[in-house]
Order: structure tokens, then sequence, then C-alpha cells
């Protein structure tokens, strides 16, 4: 179903996702880091009610020192609050709130989900807020997300034992998450979900609390710290040159709308979280202490971290393409492990440090913002290789419409450039967020594509497959086209490429 609020929000998409839509250039030390974080096999999930609820510091924390895959799940877009840099209210203002926090994340290093619950304002009591987002549909929404992201471990950001003391979404958020816990790993509770995902069972989950939560500094001091967990999340990073404080303060400072810019923070800086299920942790500054994080954990995944750690110890900085031999031995046979779940995540890892150290760029861009249905629009394909690495590119597909290249060869440095004239079908449908393409209720979007349900954003319409050949193994990778332009005050701008109604 097509949507017209798309083209009024196709303004707000396009200036939060500009820098989402730039190639990334890796350094050595980037990609140093990409590898360490390949061979760290936990996740850990952050769940609250807004944006700007995330703890940006533990994010940071868990994604940069512990190496975690890490994701904050907010309940809502934000569409409830207020706006400092704009006259977007509402809707429009959960739509620039989502992008917002993908900014966050895109520097702390987390992924963002979201469910289907609208932020319609204040409530008072958890009762009144499950009441009007529709309590069984929003825990639906937070059990997909446990199932398909499979945190090993979960951190609420608020406590659900104390109703009426706070904003009751924020309290909802963390009732939701508490019963969400076990019901994951129950088939009877939303049997749909399991045609598309598994049951899955979290260790532990924690609530990130503070002295804020007991009342004052004294209280805290004061009170049984059993169940507590303390970590100093001010540690520094010399490869990265930033602190955990400066990537968490840059990280909050995305929340443009909120008001939320601030000082960097520097120095030690004590985070507790509490136990609420699960074994509690010998270790009591690692969440993660007693769950293999290691690629023993995956059936098959032993012979693959043998070379990876490897990798990892020896990783020559002055010249990464030393080992992309045995990063293609990795790729190979994480190919043939059994573990679905695992195997998606880590290759597609794997794939972009292999791109990274062979410094492949690949990108398909229009000279044109946007088009209507029905339409056709030129296409430049493009393909660089900066080694001397042997990469053919086998095939290139637009949606399902072929580029000319067949095995092309790409010698060091030589760009490759074609052009392709892209049919848009007249079926096609208008950029447009997806939780507004359907009017829902005063607490709940509705979305009927039950696929979408959790993701940031709508998926691009359109994205050129490459298939490529390095070394004699065939790696795909996805690039959506995007529009691409330069302004004699700004050089080089990458943007959305858009599908709008005919004016």
């Amino acid at each position: 179903m097509r949507y017209l609020l798309g083209f009024v929000t196709c303004s707000l998409l396009v200036l939060g996702t500009l820098k989402a839509q730039t190639p990334k250039n890796s350094s050595a030390t980037d990609i140093y880091h990409a590898i360490e974080k390949l061979n760290f096999l936990g996740t850990a999930l952050f769940i609250a009610a807004h944006p700007d609820d995330e703890n940006t510091r533990l994010i940071a924390y868990l994604a940069n020192n512990v190496k975690a895959r890490t994701a904050y799940l907010s309940l809502t877009r934000g569409d409830g609050g207020q706006n400092l840099i704009g006259p977007e209210l509402r809707e429009l203002l959960g739509v620039l709130r989502t992008q917002e926090l993908l900014a966050a994340r895109r520097v702390d290093g987390g992924e963002q989900f979201f469910s289907r619950a609208n932020d319609f304002g204040y409530s008072k009591q958890p009762g009144e807020t499950l009441e009007i987002w529709n309590k069984e549909a929003i825990l639906g929404d937070v059990v997909r997300t446990i199932r398909t992201f499979k945190p090993d471990v979960i951190i609420n950001r608020f406590d659900h034992r104390t109703p009426g003391t706070t904003h009751g979404h924020h309290t909802s958020s963390a009732m939701l998450s508490f019963e969400a816990f076990d019901l994951a790993n129950d088939a009877n509770a939303y049997p749909e979900q399991l045609k598309m995902t598994d049951i899955w069972q979290p260790k532990r989950l924690f609530f990130n609390t503070s002295w804020w939560f007991y009342g004052s500094q004294e209280k805290f001091k004061a009170a049984d710290k059993t169940n507590l967990l303390h970590m100093d999340v001010g540690t520094y990073y010399p490869m990265l040159g930033k602190s955990n404080n400066e990537i968490a303060s840059l990280a909050s400072s995305q929340h443009l709308c909120q008001g939320f810019g601030r000082l960097s923070t520097r120095g030690s800086e004590d985070e507790y979280i509490e136990l609420l299920k699960g074994d509690l942790p010998k270790d009591k500054s690692n969440l993660f202490d007693g769950i293999d994080t290691t690629w023993k954990r995956v059936d098959g995944g032993e012979q693959i971290g043998d070379i990876l750690y490897k990798v990892q110890e020896n990783f020559n900085f002055k010249d990464p393409t030393v080992h992309i031999p045995e990063l293609l031995k990795a790729y190979n046979l994480l190919q043939g492990i059994s573990d679905v779940h695992w195997k998606e995540l880590k290759t597609e890892e794997l794939t972009t440090i292999i791109f990274a150290i062979s410094g492949l760029h690949l990108e398909a861009f229009t000279q044109t913002a946007y088009t209507n249905p029905g339409q056709e629009v030129e296409v430049n394909v493009q393909a660089l290789n900066r080694s001397d690495i042997d990469i053919k590119l086998k095939s290139v597909f637009i949606n399902d419409q072929k580029v000319a290249i067949d095995n092309e060869a790409l010698k060091n440095n030589n760009l490759v450039t074609k052009k392709v004239d892209l049919n848009i079908p007249s079926s096609t449908d208008y950029t447009s967020p997806y939780w507004l393409i359907e009017k829902g209720t005063l607490g709940t979007y509705k979305v009927s594509n039950t696929d979408l349900i959790g993701k940031p954003e709508t998926p691009r319409a359109f994205n050129a497959k490459f298939l490529v050949n390095i070394n004699s193994t065939l790696i795909p990778i996805t690039r959506p086209v995007v529009y691409k332009y330069a302004k004699p005050d700004k050089g080089e701008i990458y943007q959305p490429f858009e599908i709008v109604p005919e004016a």
C-alpha cells in the first residue's frame, strides 16, 4: 500500500541518513578492531522506552571493550516529545528521532531495534501505558526481538518493581522485558513467530541500576550489593584514540532534537547492574562470565577459531593483505556450519573484513535524487580493487536486472564503471517509514508485514548485488543504490535514492 506521507518525510529521511550512505573507509586499526569482534561470540541487548533512555556508556563499553554484539531496543520512537531543532512533532518527530538513534549507534558501535509502541505522551502508571499500547502486541515485539537477536544477556534501563515512581513507559519497558525473558523460550508463546525464527533462552537478565534509583548516594553506599555487578566503563582505547566516555558522549550528542549535545567526559566511571534472572557471575565485573563466547560454542566452529585467533594474534598492521588466504579459508569453513544464526552473522562480519583489507570499493549510484514508479533511471555501477589480490567481478544484479559484467578482472587501482538503465516497476512502493504506511491506534503502530517489525528503517527498494571472486572463492555482497552528487560548498554527498509520487 502506498502512502503519500512518504513524500513529506523524504526530507527527514535524507537528513538523517547521509552519513549512513557514505562508504566507510577502514584503517588497519579499524580492521583489527573488527577481527576482535569477529572472534567474540556473545550478545547483549539493552531495553528501555524512548530515544535518549539508552545508556551510551554501557553500550559503548560492551561493544568496544567487551567486543560483544550489542543492541538497544527502544520500545518507542519518541513521537511524544519536543523538538529543539525544528517544527516536526508527533510522527515526523518519531522519524527524526529514529535517525538520531541510528546515528548514535554508528558512534558507539551498537545496533538498533524498535517495537510498534507509539510514544503517546506522558503516562503516570504502567497499567495505563500497557492498555494503550496493547500489551500483548508489544510484549510479542519484545519476544520477537529476543528470538531474532538471540542475546546472552539482557539489560533493563528501568526497574520493573517500582510502578508509579517514574514515567509509565519506563516501568512498562522493564516489565515487558522481565516477562519476555522466559516467554522467548516458550514455543506456545507467539507461535506464529516461529515460522521465521526459533525459540531462545537468554542466560541472564539485569537491571542497570545506580545511586539515583536508591534516592541518594548515601543510601546506595549502605545498600546490599550481593547481586550487583560493577564495571569501570571509563576505559581508554589506545587504538581508537578515545576513551569509552568520549565515545558515549559523542553518541548521546547525536540526539539533536532532544538537546542532548554534551561535553565529553573522561576518567573512571562506575556502572552497576543488578541480576534479576539467571546465575550470578563469579567475576562480578564480567556480564559474560561462565558463558562460552568462543568459536567453540558453534558446532564446527573450533577449526574456524583456530584460524581467526591466529590472524588476530599475528595481525600485520602494515600489510593486512597477507591475511587474505587464511581469512578465505575461514570463510569457506564458515559456509559449512549448520548453525544458521551464527553462519549468517559471522559471514557478514568476515565479508566486510575481507573487502576492507583488499580495499575493494563497490557502489551503485544515480545522478538523480528520486524517480517515480514506472520510470527508468540510469545507474552507475563502479568496482575498484586497491590491492594486488586476484579479484574478479563475476556478476552484478540490481534487484533482478543484470548489469553488463561477466567475470571481469579487477586490476590494482583500475576503476571499472558500467551504466545500466534501471526500470522502476509501476508497482514499486513510495519511500516511506513502514510503521506509518497504515493508520494505527493512539498507542500502537499498525504493521501488516510482520517481517518488518522491529527494524529501525524500511529496507531500501533497490540494491546492487555483487558476486566477487577472490582467489577462487565466491563472495556475495549487497550495496544499496544511492544518489551521489557534489555541492561547491560541501563536496561529495551521498543520500538515499527515493521513490516518490508524481507532483
